[in-house]
Parts: C-alpha cells; structure tokens; sequence
C-alpha cells in the first residue's frame, strides 16, 4: 500500500507541557548549581532545588512553553481553522492512501468485467481498460483515470457504469449534479467569510475516506449554469474544474475553504453528457470523449437476466421483466436501462416483503 502527502501542511506530536516544563527546569537547576559554592552544593537536595528554581522561574518556564506551543502551531500552516477543522485536516498527518493495479492481469479482469456486465460501454471499458495498463507498465505509484466524457443518450447506464467501475477499482465514489445551480461551489468549495462557506466535494471525499484517487462522476455537464454573485463575480463549473483536471496545477490546488493546498492530481474523472451542445471547448480538450449509442433490445434483456440474477431474484420475475422488455421493443419513448433497473428494484421489493396472513 503507497501513503502519499496530501496537505500542504507541517504535523508535530502533541506537546507535553508537563515534561518540557520539567525539562526546562531541570536545565535551569544545572545552570545554577554550576555556580554555587561548595558549601552550597552541600545542601540537601531539596533545598536547593528550591533555592535555585523560584517561584518567578517557574513563571517564566510556563509563559516560555505556552510560547512554544503557540509558535508550533502557527508554523503548521493550519492555525487559522476552527478546531473541527484543524481536527479534519490532522488527520491527513500520515498521508493519504493511493490506490493501483498491481499487475496487467488484474487490468484485464477488471476491464473483462465490466465488459460482461455492460457490453454496449466498450468504448469506455478499454479507455479505463488501457489506462489501468499503462500505469503497472510505467510502474507509477498509484492508477489516475484520465478525465474522460460519455456523451450518450439518457437512460443507457453512464452513471451506473461510473459506479461499477468505482466498485472495481475498490477507491470511494462521489457524484455531482452539474445541473444544480452552485455546481461549481459543489467541485470547488465556498471560502470562509461566507454563510455558505464549506469544502468542494471532490476534496471532502479524500479527507473523508484518506483515499487520493477517487472516482467524481460530474453528471449532465451540457447544463451546467453560471452563478452571478451581487459583486457582479462570475462562477461556472468550468472555471471551477479546469484546475482540478490539468496534473500541473491540481497537485498544489488551493482549497478556498480551508486555504490550504491540496494534492488532487490523482482524482479520477467522469463527466457524462447527453450530447456536446453547452459543453466548452477549453473543457472539451481537457477531456477524452466517448460516444455512446442507444441500448438495442438485446443488450437490455441481457442486463436484466445478469442483474436480476446478481440480486437473487427469481427466475420467474426474470422472464416477467425481459418479456416487457421485448413486448415494448419498438415503440416510442423506448425503453431504457433506467426502466430496467427500477423494473428490477420493484421486484426485488415484492420478493423481500413481509408475507400478510
């Protein structure tokens, strides 16, 4: 397992007043008894001690460890935060876990199964598929996605397919709604000064789970808004997230919520889309695209008969499902993997439900 530094930041050990306290004071002692008199030294030791360390000492010894502890904590680089914040970002001091694929054939049975579950998203199956190969053969320390874009229609699994491979890959999911209005608060976070203030989701998963290379799924960017502030500012989810996609500047991305700076190059991104209309270039060319087409009839029976078995379901509920499928074949609006999962959910709650006597 690889650890990597996250946070900008410097940890120290919790400071023991009571032992640099004493450490203190018996420096001071030695200091001192160096110049007494030989009828002095021969004094009992407590004496002594107390004649050579005063109460004025002592006052002085504490005032001088309250310094050092104030001092650490401003060189931290972190002393600004609330404690509930300090909290979050202390426990980023052992760094941070990177997940990779050990060897290509792991590579190929991830892309193998994924590919058996959803057959109509190859293109984007051997896009992870080469990645993941191209990261045990240049031996990196952990496996970044490249950013990529599923252009599709709606309904044929993008989002599901973000999931499974974030379940194959065993690193932490999150998904964002570009359709909602402060989308690009939700990539990067809201500086502190504001009421709303808090941090971008993508950078709250990684302290959340101590994982570096999660996968953020950023659905339907084709709607992503602008937000206008009363200072007349401009906030789009592209100027939000073109930081976080480049290696050079998301490896020292400074959060404007904690004002730190944050290793984010690892982050796995998955931008879906139903068609490129509203989509930027500048963020186009940041991005692999994928086309992807309508799920046909069988590829939805399929699904439905893996699925359904996956879940437990009975083979009788089975071939209820895949008989809809084939009876609406055809007809308009046509079904799509939406209606099968929800299709297969329903029967899995009737199946589970408490028998009524």
């Amino acid at each position: 397992m690889t650890r990597i530094p996250f946070v900008e930041a410097r940890f120290f050990e919790p400071l023991n007043t009571i032992e640099v306290t004493r450490r203190f004071e018996e420096h001071l002692r030695k200091l001192r008894e160096a110049k007494l008199s030989p009828e002095e030294q021969a004094k009992e030791d407590w004496q002594r001690a107390a004649e050579t360390v005063t109460r004025e000492d002592d006052a002085r010894i504490r005032r001088r460890v309250n310094r050092l502890e104030q001092n650490r904590h401003r060189a931290s680089g972190f002393s600004h935060l609330k404690t509930d914040d300090r909290q979050q970002i202390e426990m980023l001091s052992g760094g941070v876990e990177l997940r990779r694929i050990e060897t290509e054939t792991q590579a190929d049975e991830i892309a193998s199964a994924l590919h058996t579950e959803m057959p109509w998203m190859a293109p984007a199956t051997e896009h992870v598929w080469h990645a993941m190969r191209t990261q045990v053969r240049r031996g990196d320390p952990g496996f970044r996605l490249p950013p990529m874009l599923l252009v599709g229609p709606p309904g044929i699994g993008k989002s599901t397919w973000a999931r499974r491979v974030s379940a194959a890959l065993d690193v932490p999911l999150r998904t964002i709604d570009a359709t909602v209005e402060q989308s690009s608060f939700s990539v990067g976070g809201v500086q502190r000064g504001w009421s709303s203030a808090h941090a971008g989701k993508p950078a709250a998963t990684i302290i959340r789970h101590l994982v570096a290379n999660p996968i953020v799924v950023l659905d339907e960017i084709e709607k992503a808004t602008s937000v206008i502030s009363s200072r007349g500012e401009r906030h789009s989810l592209a100027d939000s997230l073109l930081p976080l996609l480049e290696p050079e500047t998301s490896r020292r991305w400074e959060c404007p919520f904690y004002q730190l700076r944050f290793d984010m190059r690892w982050i796995g991104w998955i931008l879906t889309a139903n068609s490129l209309d509203g989509v930027s270039e500048p963020l186009l060319s940041r991005l692999v695209t994928i086309n992807l087409t309508e799920l046909d009839t069988p590829a939805l029976t399929a699904f439905a008969r893996q699925e359904g078995r996956r879940r437990g379901l009975s083979e009788n509920s089975i071939e209820i499902i895949t008989e809809v499928i084939e009876r609406v074949a055809g007809r308009q609006p046509a079904l799509s993997l939406r209606s099968v999962i929800r299709m297969l959910e329903r029967a899995d709650r009737l199946e589970n439900q408490p028998m009524l006597h």
